[in-house]
């Protein structure tokens, strides 16, 4: 799970507890900003600890878990693609 899924999945159920952004910023000594940029994905940095604790107040869990295995990029693709056509890493 990168951090927009995880800011969309704090929204949701945000939206479902009824608080706003202001709301539930303020009971954990947040700014409404700081909220909606972990929400929307625009806080290029964020402690661990402060998304800890909006998982705590939704009443959800953050979890770690092995990366699963995940389909090649384009640029993997066309590289593979490339030492093929070219014979390399065979």
């Amino acid at each position: 799970m990168n951090m927009m899924e995880i800011g969309r999945t704090l929204r949701q159920v945000r939206r479902q507890k009824q608080l706003t952004q202001q709301e539930l910023g303020a009971m954990l000594g947040m700014s409404r900003s700081t909220v909606s940029g972990i929400e929307n994905g625009t806080i290029t940095e964020i402690g661990i600890r402060k998304v800890m604790a909006l998982c705590a107040v939704l009443g959800l869990e953050l979890a770690v878990s092995e990366c699963v295995q995940r389909r090649p990029t384009l640029q993997t693709l066309m590289g593979e693609a490339e030492r093929r056509k070219t014979g390399k890493g065979r």
